[in-house]
């Protein structure tokens, strides 16, 4: 009997996304580099959305996607293991920074970013540097960057 080795890598999750395009934009990018990806509801659309399914077209897989019904029990599920928020707020860039395979990687909604409380509850914070005070990239943009330099620093890709 062989085995296929499987090796895990870290997480992105989405606090309450927004928008359903962005959403399936992201999806299929950790389905691509092969990471699992975590939804903190209320999402703000449906997944049946037809804005949804036409971009994430047949690259869902359940079982690479979960769902929270709350930041609280996706905080609780998360003992012993780092979250790290990206944020513009933060002060640390993504690239001095050193990413570990079980890294869950937590993005914020696109209309808002995460409440104050999950800043103050989460003590790895790090932002994607941006030139001529822009305010911010796109989240599945931001999405594609950070998974791919965790991925290449954990030598998963």
């Amino acid at each position: 009997m062989t085995h296929k080795l499987i090796k895990h890598g870290p997480k992105i999750a989405l606090f309450e996304p927004d928008i359903p395009q962005n959403t399936a934009a992201i999806i299929r990018t950790c389905a691509c580099l092969g990471a699992k990806l975590e939804i903190i509801e209320p999402c703000g659309f449906l997944l049946n959305d037809k804005r949804f399914r036409r971009v994430v077209m047949d690259y869902m897989d359940e079982k690479d996607l979960r769902f929270y019904q709350s930041f609280e029990h996706f905080y609780k599920s998360k003992k012993n293991q780092r979250i790290i928020l990206m944020t513009t707020k933060a002060s640390i860039s993504y690239t001095d920074f050193k990413f570990n395979k079980n890294d869950t990687i937590l993005f914020g909604r696109e209309s808002a970013g995460v409440p104050i409380k999950i800043h103050e509850m989460l003590k790895t914070k790090l932002k994607i540097p941006m030139k001529n005070r822009k305010r911010s990239l796109n989240i599945s943009t931001s999405v594609a960057i950070i998974l791919g330099e965790s991925l290449r620093q954990i030598g998963l890709i």
